[in-house]
């Protein structure tokens, strides 16, 4: 005869051995129902919201830049840093994007991110400055709080209106970073989209 205590806990034992199936069951049908969407495209409240106005210097030269004043533009925002391997990546897309859109006015800004200027700007003697790019550093890296960046390479879109439309987390490739810009000046709204890996702090 099974005591009464074996007998209890063999139906706990039973029944949690069948929760546990009809966990692994339902996160199976739901991990299967999101098999072909698309990974990259993800919520963000920034999306709709307007960008922020926070005024900051040139990297190169006594000026400084906000963002307001490129209204009526469409506006890329990239944060980098010299010591982000990503933006090494990236850095010859955006500099072709910037040549190859800077007529359909699109201006590019490169946001120097935990950097040191002496770094940043060696890192741009090394590959190249984009044809009308504005690069800017942000001290106490009080944009790209405002931003809500995480880590580095980070892209935003901006509206001729100065709204933020878009987003592109990680490296971007020609192809994501050209459909963003053709779909903002065709009068829609790009979304956001994730690529590859951040670096979050200098490698120092």
């Amino acid at each position: 005869m099974t005591s009464p205590g074996r007998w209890t806990a063999w139906r706990i034992a039973r029944w949690s051995a069948l929760l546990v199936t009809v966990i692994a069951i339902g996160a199976g049908a739901v991990f299967g129902s999101r098999l072909g969407a698309d990974p990259a495209l993800v919520d963000s409240p920034l999306i709709g919201q307007p960008a922020p106005v926070r005024e900051v210097p040139e990297l190169e030269g006594p000026g400084s830049l906000s963002l307001p004043d490129l209204r009526g533009e469409v506006v890329v925002v990239n944060f980098w840093a010299s010591w982000c391997v990503p933006c090494r990546e990236e850095h010859a897309v955006l500099t072709s994007a910037a040549a190859n859109y800077r007529d359909a006015g699109v201006t590019f800004v490169g946001v120097n991110y935990q950097d040191r200027p002496g770094s940043a700007t060696a890192f741009l003697d090394e590959l190249g400055r984009g044809d009308g790019y504005r690069y800017v550093t942000d001290p106490g890296s009080q944009l790209a709080l405002e931003f809500g960046v995480f880590g580095v390479p980070e892209t935003f879109f901006l509206d001729r209106t100065g709204r933020i439309v878009g987003k592109i987390t990680g490296p971007a490739n020609y192809p994501v970073l050209s459909a963003a810009l053709d779909e903002m000046l065709a009068g829609r709204q790009p979304g956001v989209r994730v690529r590859g890996e951040l670096q979050s702090e200098p490698g120092w």
